[in-house]
């Protein structure tokens, strides 16, 4: 009976990815029965945060493959973090779903994770059976900064640097350079209808300090597939890693596991 129990307890061991000229990535996989699910983290953060490890936990209970790692230059995997732009984790996430992981997978994207994760979905519809995105911020950097007034923009663009007050670092701030931002208008996609036909779910706490819940609203709107659903929080924060939180997102995976397995 004890070695039924004991996998449970049991995580994942850090590998390594090795490419071509491209920093190495770092992840975590268990493998399991399709849909696999795929775990891409916000800005700045890491494979190892609560949402990640119940995935994984839950993922392995009812037997299903589950995958986390970290893009370049964040947590355990190679590359620096201030050289990255949302075309290179976008590209960490494509090989992830290429090299690492087999069959369809239901993708779960955090914060920058939920952009990434639809940029992923369009690049990859094969590879892709359903998205859950959590504090979605799709094009939100742009957004945010094309927002400010012009006076503003200009002493950043004179600097060379944005720099946004947050709870998050040790620093108090995130650091984005112009290039960063410009390179990041190449991957917006709430101007124009976004070509996804999967099931889609979008989690957004309605205190969400960082990144607007009408994201999740303009997303819900855009997308193509005839299933959507926005579920709102109340109470709900930025990182959604409270209990009843994590449950939500647990509950909507099960799911969306138990409609795709009938559809088969």
């Amino acid at each position: 009976m004890l070695c039924e129990t004991e996998p449970r307890r049991h995580k994942s061991s850090v590998q390594y990815a090795s490419r071509p000229d491209l920093p190495k990535l770092a992840y975590r996989r268990v493998k399991g029965k399709s849909p696999g699910v795929v775990f891409l983290p916000g800005y700045g953060s890491n494979m190892n945060g609560q949402k990640a490890e119940a995935l994984e936990e839950f993922c392995r209970s009812l037997g299903h493959s589950c995958l986390r790692f970290d893009y370049t230059g964040h947590g355990a995997s190679e590359g620096v973090l201030s050289e990255g732009t949302i075309g290179t984790w976008k590209k960490d996430v494509l090989f992830v779903l290429d090299e690492l992981a087999e069959g369809p997978q239901i993708l779960v994207g955090s914060s920058i994770g939920g952009w990434l994760m639809l940029l992923a979905a369009i690049a990859r519809p094969e590879k892709t059976a359903a998205l859950v995105g959590i504090s979605t911020a799709a094009d939100h950097l742009v957004t945010a900064f094309n927002s400010l007034p012009l006076e503003t923009r200009k002493e950043f663009e004179a600097k060379g640097e944005w720099t946004i007050p947050t709870k998050h670092t040790e620093e108090g701030v995130y650091k984005f350079s112009m290039d960063f931002l410009r390179e990041a208008e190449n991957h917006c996609v709430l101007q124009s209808p976004i070509p996804i036909t999967c099931p889609v779910r979008l989690i957004h706490g309605l205190k969400d300090e960082d990144v607007p819940w009408h994201i999740s609203m303009q997303v819900a709107e855009r997308v193509l597939s005839s299933d959507v659903d926005v579920i709102l929080r109340r109470h709900g924060q930025h990182r959604m890693s409270d209990k009843d939180d994590i449950k939500l997102m647990v509950y909507t995976i099960d799911d969306l596991i138990d409609k795709l397995t009938t559809m088969v």
